[in-house]
């Protein structure tokens, strides 16, 4: 498996705003991520955030509705057990980080860094949004990655984006006071016309811009899915202060260049 994108995956980030490595965790890695989710999950190990806290359609309406402690994510992933700080330092994760973003490359700690779950009955609809909806940095262009822990489709609310929309511009009208796109505005149905569904097998990665229209339904299957959810930024592109975007540490991913005599 090669520990870099090639020149057409990268032409394929730049244009669309994704790429997809198909197959690029190996099963004994993915297996030890997905068995940190089940277990934590039925220990109920914090910190976790509830469908309920978030009231989009389809969750409970509060903690003590029934299924009100359904599980959206898992959060603080990577101190939850050290698999997470082994897959994020190898090669593939960092060499193709760092064509997509100038190195070194840091990982804000205060963003995803979780374990994505969507459980049956009782998940929700997530609306059409850009993550930098609500991260605060110098500039917009971070980078996230979704790791597939099993399989992911339409029915079990797999993730569906918007090729090429983290190019455009938006006005303020097009979106709801939670910054997700009003889904019957003309000039958003347009946009959404174009959405793909990101079909994954377990160990694939998907690769995304944060500001790429993203959404995704319920799951409607009786299964559980579980997903790994990281993000990255550029040294050079800071969290503005006294933001949640710099509310935690993060960690330096690649060493920069020792200076220069």
């Amino acid at each position: 498996m090669q520990d870099r994108f090639t020149e057409r995956q990268l032409q394929q980030f730049q244009e669309d705003g994704y790429v997809v490595v198909r197959g690029m965790v190996g099963e004994s890695i993915w297996q030890r991520i997905l068995q940190v989710a089940i277990d934590d999950l039925g220990r109920e190990v914090q910190p976790i955030e509830y469908e309920a806290e978030l009231n989009y359609p389809g969750a409970p309406s509060a903690m003590t509705d029934t299924g009100g402690r359904t599980a959206r994510r898992l959060k603080a992933a990577l101190s939850r057990n050290a698999i997470f700080m082994e897959w994020i330092v190898s090669r593939g994760v960092r060499g193709r980080l760092e064509q997509l973003l100038d190195p070194p490359v840091v990982m804000p700690l205060s963003h995803h860094n979780c374990l994505m779950t969507k459980q049956p009955r009782f998940s929700s609809d997530t609306g059409w949004h850009q993550d930098v909806r609500y991260w605060s940095f110098s500039q917009p262009d971070l980078v996230s990655l979704w790791l597939a822990l099993g399989p992911e489709y339409r029915r079990n609310g797999c993730l569906r984006v918007i090729p090429g929309s983290h190019r455009g511009s938006y006005q303020p009208e097009q979106f709801d006071s939670e910054q997700f796109l009003i889904p019957d505005l003309e000039a958003n149905t347009k946009l959404i016309d174009n959405a793909v569904d990101v079909e994954l097998d377990p160990g694939d990665v998907l690769f995304f811009h944060a500001r790429l229209f993203h959404a995704a339904t319920r799951n409607f299957t009786e299964e559980p899915k579980f997903s790994a959810v990281f993000t990255f930024r550029s040294f050079n592109n800071s969290p503005l202060p006294q933001t949640r975007s710099s509310s935690l540490p993060e960690l330096l991913l690649t060493a920069p260049e020792p200076p220069k005599n």
